[in-house]
């Protein structure tokens, strides 16, 4: 009777224990991309070389953010820290702005026991809710294993195919042209952090997820705090205009689009200047 007892009192405070887990996980992100500013510069046409790369290098500090991810076992919020606005890109006395980043009120929440999630973003100002299910996503393992810190993490990958829209304005020309390509997936993640979480929209493995290569983007933990002395509050968002992700992405191409034709006017047709839509 006495062992009887003790080990349901065992698995009572194991219970309770893991019903108070909690941690917080700060990410650091950055992202290649490709981007044809057109010209040579000669005979005002397009941009010099210098001027190429000194958009390019302010572009890249657009892309390198910092985020929390605040987790229980089962629900998570990741949201942006708050820093100093990045850099706005100049020329030919015109702005030029990256969209589809987020904001420093932008909130990716996800309940991995219900197997749902709820995006809070803004477009130009507007208030978005994104709610829809999370897809069970299918991870090939791997025995490889390198540490990021003090945790021991192991390798897993998986591909999907994805379709990207490519804008082009030449002389005035807008020209808008769609592939499919496949996007392969590492992510590096520690069983010693028993949590199936992970940064963004990324989970579904057994351990928080360290480490995303996404293709051209990269995401990389930079500190870890298990059970703070702060007890942490995991709130879903609830303002904004309910949407699906697919009717969400519609949104998006057609921001995209008149973001393009405001960037036609701007130039006045001179030049060539493509990026591509995700």
């Amino acid at each position: 009777m006495r062992i009887q007892f003790f080990t349901l009192l065992v698995m009572l405070v194991l219970g309770v224990n893991a019903q108070d887990f909690q941690g917080k996980a700060t990410y650091k992100t950055h992202r290649k991309f490709e981007m044809n500013l057109g010209g040579d510069g000669q005979n005002g046409q397009g941009m010099n070389a210098e001027m190429q790369a000194r958009i390019r290098a302010q572009l890249m500090k657009q892309f390198q953010r910092t985020y929390t991810l605040n987790f229980t076992k089962t629900e998570s919020t990741y949201k942006q820290n708050e820093e100093l606005d990045a850099p706005q890109v100049q020329t030919s006395g015109m702005q030029i702005q990256v969209s589809g980043l987020g904001g420093g009120t932008d909130v990716y929440y996800k309940n991995t026991a219900e197997k749902r999630y709820v995006n809070k973003t803004e477009i130009s100002g507007k208030r978005f809710l994104i709610k829809d299910k999370l897809e069970q996503p299918k991870w090939e393992m791997s025995g490889e294993t390198k540490n990021i810190g003090n945790y021991t993490c192991y390798k897993a990958t998986q591909k999907r195919e994805e379709t990207r829209t490519s804008f082009s304005i030449t002389d005035g020309e807008r020209e808008e042209k769609e592939e499919k390509v496949t996007v392969e997936t590492v992510a590096w993640y520690t069983p010693e952090i028993p949590v199936s979480n992970g940064p963004e929209y990324f989970w579904g493995l057994p351990g928080l997820i360290l480490e995303i290569q996404d293709g051209d983007h990269t995401i990389v933990c930079s500190e870890i705090v298990l059970n703070p002395e702060e007890k942490i509050e995991i709130k879903e968002p609830k303002k904004g205009k309910k949407v699906s992700q697919e009717e969400y992405e519609k949104i998006m191409k057609k921001h995209s689009e008149d973001m393009m034709e405001r960037f036609k006017n701007q130039r006045g047709g001179e030049g060539t200047m493509i990026f591509e839509s995700r």
